[in-house]
C-alpha cells in the first residue's frame, strides 16, 4: 500500500519542520529548565502562549481534525495528517503549540462528532480557539480500567440533574489551572448489555464535589504543566444537557475517541524509533 504525500501535505510539513527549526527547537533546553524548578509547577513559560499564537497565525492549528469534522476541519484525512504528527511530536511539548495535543484532542473529536450543538458552542469552539483546556476522566484505581467497560463511577439520574460518585486517577490535565471542563466516564445503566451500561458527561472542573486527592508521578516527575490527577467524586451534580449522545453511549463515544488517537500515537512512537 503506498502512502504518498500530496502537495499540501508536503508543503505542510516543510512549513511545520521550519517552524520546529526555528522556534522550537532552540526553546527545548528552556523547557526544560522552566519545568524542572519546583516553583513553576502547573505553569507553562511566559513564552509558550507566543509560540502559540506564531502558530495559529501561520495556519499551523488543529491539524488533528479529518476532514469529517467540518466545520471545524482544515481538510485533511487520518493519513495526511500522520507524517504532521511525526515532525511536531519530535519535541514531546511540541503539540499544545499547535493545539494538538492530547486529551483536548481526544475531547475536541468527540465533541464535534457527538455533542450538541449548545455543548459545541460553550466547550468546543474556546477548545479550538486554544482559549481553555480540558480532561478525558475515564480510568479508576480499582479496576481494570484498559477495558472501559470495567469503569464503576456512578452517574445517577436526579430529575434535571445527574449525580456523580467515584474516583479516577491519571486523568491527564486536571491539574492544570487552565483545565475548565472534563469528559467523565461512568456507569449509568447497569441494567443494559455490558457495552451499553456507561455514558460520558461533562463536568466542568470548578463543579463542587470534585477533589483532587494528588497529581501522581511517572519515574518521580509530576509532568508539570500537564500532570496526572487523582480525582474524588463525592455527590457532584451536573445538569442532564451535559450527557454527551444519550445514556448507555459511553463504551462508544470512548472507542470513537481512541481510534485515531491510537493512529496518532503510532505516529509519535515512529519518531521516536
Amino acid at each position: 500500500m503506498g502512502f504518498e504525500l500530496n502537495d499540501r501535505v508536503v508543503a505542510l510539513n516543510v512549513q511545520l519542520q521550519a517552524f520546529m527549526d526555528k522556534h522550537i527547537y532552540p526553546r527545548e533546553h528552556d523547557w526544560h529548565e522552566w519545568c524542572l524548578d519546583q516553583d513553576n509547577l502547573w505553569v507553562t513559560p511566559p513564552w509558550f502562549d507566543e509560540l502559540r499564537e506564531l502558530a495559529k497565525a501561520e495556519g499551523l492549528w488543529n491539524l488533528f481534525l479529518p476532514r469529517e469534522y467540518a466545520p471545524w476541519s482544515p481538510g485533511l484525512s487520518n493519513v495526511e495528517i500522520a507524517p504532521l504528527f511525526e515532525t511536531m511530536s519530535k519535541v514531546l511539548w511540541a503539540q499544545p503549540v499547535f493545539n494538538c495535543n492530547a486529551p483536548d484532542r481526544g475531547n475536541m473529536e468527540v465533541l464535534a462528532k457527538y455533542g450538541t450543538e449548545a455543548q459545541q458552542k460553550q466547550w468546543l469552539d474556546p477548545l479550538l480557539a486554544g482559549e481553555i483546556r480540558s480532561a478525558y476522566a475515564m480510568t479508576e484505581p480499582q479496576v481494570a480500567s484498559s477495558d472501559a467497560t470495567n469503569m464503576e463511577l456512578e452517574i445517577t439520574r436526579d430529575g434535571d440533574e445527574y449525580v456523580l460518585n467515584g474516583r479516577k486517577w491519571w486523568t491527564t490535565g486536571a491539574i492544570n489551572p487552565r483545565c475548565k471542563i472534563m469528559l467523565v466516564m461512568g456507569k449509568s445503566n447497569p441494567e443494559n448489555p455490558r457495552h451499553r451500561q456507561h455514558s460520558t458527561i461533562l463536568v466542568p472542573r470548578d463543579t463542587p464535589g470534585i477533589t483532587l486527592v494528588r497529581p501522581l508521578r511517572v519515574f518521580d516527575s509530576l509532568h508539570s504543566p500537564g500532570g496526572e490527577a487523582e480525582l474524588l467524586f463525592e455527590n457532584v451534580r451536573v445538569p442532564v444537557t451535559n450527557m454527551i449522545k444519550g445514556e448507555g453511549c459511553g463504551f462508544e463515544i470512548a472507542q470513537g475517541r481512541l481510534g485515531p488517537g491510537r493512529f496518532r500515537v503510532a505516529a509519535v512512537f515512529t519518531c521516536l524509533t
